[in-house]
C-alpha cells in the first residue's frame, strides 16, 4: 500500500482512532511492562516514536522520564496527538526517510507501524532506523505475528497490513546491522485477532 493511501486512510479515522486507543494500555499490563523496560534502556533519550498515531505511547514514555517526540505519516493523527498532549513534540514524517541526522537517537519505538509496509520495503526501512540510532541505541518493534511461512497480508480495519513471523523480522533487523536483545510473543487480547510480536534490538 502506498504512503499516500495509508495517510489518507488514517486521516479519515483519526478522531475515532484516538478515542478508541487513548487508554488501550490500561488493559495490557504486559505491553506496559515491555515499554517500561524499553524506557529504562533508552532513558533519558532522545527517542522517536515512529507511527505515533494520537501520541498515547509518546506520552507514556514521557511520563517515564524519556525525552521523546512523535512522528507520524498522517496529519490528522498529528493533530490529535497535539490536541491530547500539547506539552509534547509531534511532527509529520515517514520512517522511510527521516528528517534526522545520523546517530541522533538513543531509541526508536515502532509500535505496530511497520505493518503497513509492503514486505520488500522493510529492509530499507530498517537500514534507515539503523542510520538514525547512535551506537548502543535500541529499536523496539511491535507487530501482529504469524506462524512460519513468511509475511501474511490481513484485513486491517484501516489500511492493508502484514503480519510477520518474529524470526523473519529478527532476521531482517540482523541484516540491517542490529543485534537482538529480547523478543516476546503474546497471545491476542480480547480486542485482538492475532498474537503480538515484540522485538528489541540494539545498534552495536
Amino acid at each position: 500500500m502506498t504512503e499516500t493511501a495509508t495517510r489518507t486512510a488514517y486521516d479519515a479515522v483519526a478522531v475515532l482512532y484516538a478515542d478508541t486507543f487513548r487508554n488501550v494500555l490500561d488493559d495490557l499490563p504486559l505491553d506496559r511492562s515491555l515499554l517500561t523496560a524499553f524506557a529504562e534502556l533508552v532513558r533519558p533519550g532522545p527517542v522517536a516514536d515512529l507511527g505515533c498515531g494520537p501520541g498515547h505511547l509518546t506520552a507514556f514514555l514521557h511520563a517515564l522520564g524519556v525525552d521523546v517526540s512523535g512522528i507520524d505519516l498522517s496529519p490528522g493523527m498529528i493533530a490529535q496527538a497535539r490536541a491530547d498532549h500539547p506539552h509534547l513534540r509531534f511532527a509529520e514524517g515517514s520512517m522511510r526517510s527521516l528528517d534526522l541526522p545520523d546517530a541522533a537517537l538513543a531509541g526508536v519505538l515502532a509500535w505496530y507501524s511497520i505493518i503497513h509496509m509492503a514486505p520488500p520495503e522493510l529492509p530499507a526501512v530498517f537500514t534507515e532506523l539503523h542510520r538514525v540510532l547512535a551506537p548502543g541505541g535500541h529499536l523496539f518493534l511491535a507487530f501482529q505475528s504469524s506462524g512460519e511461512g513468511g509475511p501474511e497480508a490481513f484485513d486491517h480495519k484501516v489500511a492493508l497490513a502484514y503480519r510477520w513471523p518474529i524470526d523473519d523480522i529478527a532476521a531482517l533487523t540482523r541484516e540491517a546491522g542490529f543485534t537482538e536483545v529480547a523478543r516476546f510473543l503474546r497471545r491476542p487480547s480480547e480486542i485482538e485477532r492475532f498474537p503480538a510480536g515484540n522485538l528489541i534490538v540494539r545498534k552495536p
